[in-house]
């Protein structure tokens, strides 16, 4: 692995999200930090200068939701495959669900991720805690420990805490420790036993839908829960238009509340079901297109925070029954930002819009100083080709997850080099 102390990064179009910058500017970087900007200082003779005419420089994306697989399902993926591919498409930090095996609840779990992580190098790995003991929403984990062992944030995962009375304590702790809450909003017993949004397309096909309401209800819930106790809590994953209102409504009266949004939810919708393509069995489902333009509007004008892979790498026989009974996730790491791209190609929003989203936006969630390239900063630093374009394929991903609906689709923006903390972690040759 490259060891370089000290490097220019020339030619490029930086985009600074912290800053307001963006514009033509060298980069300079020693010692794992941002040096300089513009004219190197004097005397400074880099060990290596990379050309990033025609590039777009930023800093690394921040990923607030990718499954590694490891522990307990490396027959998916682990933390060295997931994490190389992270570096290939230019994600430097990512925070991994605590829904691991064992599930990461104690420090020494939470430990061992971030300890394999830095063994291979390719990314930086922040798992998030649970939220209560192996996730079974009944006693509140050790949360100051796992905030000592480096857990940013606390998750239940995919997985609801069913008691209101537990649900409200476990808040009302995390906030004792100043740690925000990440909350998939789903009703499970309005979603039992759906696999696509109840809608049109699933009456058609039969298939058993989950309703917009299995978001609303929990939406509500929490939001009620985190006005009551003060809590800061973060949506994982919104997919409706109505949810996204209910935020609005929430955070103008004082609510400490955020969300994300998944890629995949920005381009697919529930007519992409119709071929029953497993790929496109996802949890929250696809919804309508009015639902699929409202985040879209959303993440544009910010009032979503975050633009997230929700990674989730799955062997082949995983998607190969039929589609009710095929596990729910998309392998989105390396689509992530050409897909991004495309929204800024669809007027969606501008470039340094979207990277904010894919960078100090997400590092802000996690409380993190990340997400940032002014002078002193982290060097994590992404070196993107927004011309270059490619096709999706087995050959062209290093994720061992080829569960992608964007499989075979060609498109726009390749990651030429990404720096973890100053060092060359992922360089491209072809």
């Amino acid at each position: 692995m490259p060891t370089d102390s000290t490097i220019s990064i020339r030619n490029g179009r930086l985009i600074d999200p912290a800053t307001g910058f963006d514009g033509e500017a060298d980069v300079h970087l020693a010692e794992g930090r941002v040096l300089a900007i513009g004219a190197a200082p004097p005397g400074f003779c880099p060990e290596r200068t990379l050309d990033a005419s025609g590039c777009l420089v930023f800093p690394g994306v921040v990923d607030l939701c990718a499954r590694l697989r490891e522990p307990g399902l490396e027959h998916k993926a682990t933390i060295a495959s997931e994490t190389r591919a992270a570096a290939a498409a230019g994600i430097t930090t990512l925070c991994c669900p605590p829904d691991t095996s064992p599930v990461v609840d104690t420090p020494a779990v939470a430990q061992l991720i971030q300890q394999t992580a830095a063994r291979h190098g390719h990314a930086r790995v922040l798992p998030a805690g649970a939220l209560t003991r192996k996730l079974e929403g009944k006693v509140l984990a050790e949360m100051a420990a796992l905030k000592q062992a480096g857990c940013p944030v606390l998750s239940q995962a995919g997985r609801t805490i069913l008691s209101t009375h537990v649900a409200r304590r476990a808040l009302e702790y995390a906030s004792t420790f100043g740690m925000t809450v990440f909350l998939q909003p789903l009703d499970r017993d309005l979603a039992e036993g759906g696999c696509v949004h109840e809608g049109r397309v699933s009456t058609r096909l039969g298939l058993p839908g989950i309703p917009e309401a299995a978001e609303t209800l929990a939406v509500a819930r929490d939001l009620a829960l985190a006005e009551q106790t003060g809590a800061r809590i973060h949506f994982r994953g919104l997919s409706t238009a109505r949810a996204l209102e209910m935020l609005a409504e929430a955070r103008a009266r004082g609510v400490r509340a955020s969300a994300d949004v998944a890629i995949h939810q920005l381009f697919l919708t529930e007519e992409d079901v119709a071929g029953l393509n497993a790929d496109c069995h996802v949890i929250p489902p696809l919804r309508t297109r009015s639902d699929r333009d409202a985040l879209r509007a959303a993440l544009a004008s910010g009032a979503l925070a975050a633009l997230c892979s929700d990674h989730q790498p799955h062997d082949a026989d995983a998607k190969l029954a039929p589609f009710p009974e095929t596990a729910p996730g998309i392998s989105g790491l390396e689509t992530l930002l050409p897909l991004g791209l495309r929204l800024v190609e669809e007027a969606v929003m501008d470039v340094a819009t979207l990277i904010a989203r894919l960078t100090l936006g997400p590092a802000e969630v996690l409380g993190q100083r990340l997400g940032r390239l002014g002078v002193g900063e982290r060097a994590d630093v992404c070196i993107f080709d927004p011309r270059r374009a490619w096709t999706v394929s087995p050959e062209t991903l290093l994720s061992h997850g080829e569960n992608s609906p964007f499989m075979g689709m060609t498109l726009r923006g390749r990651v030429i080099w990404t720096l973890l903390d100053g060092r060359i972690v992922f360089e491209r040759t072809d």
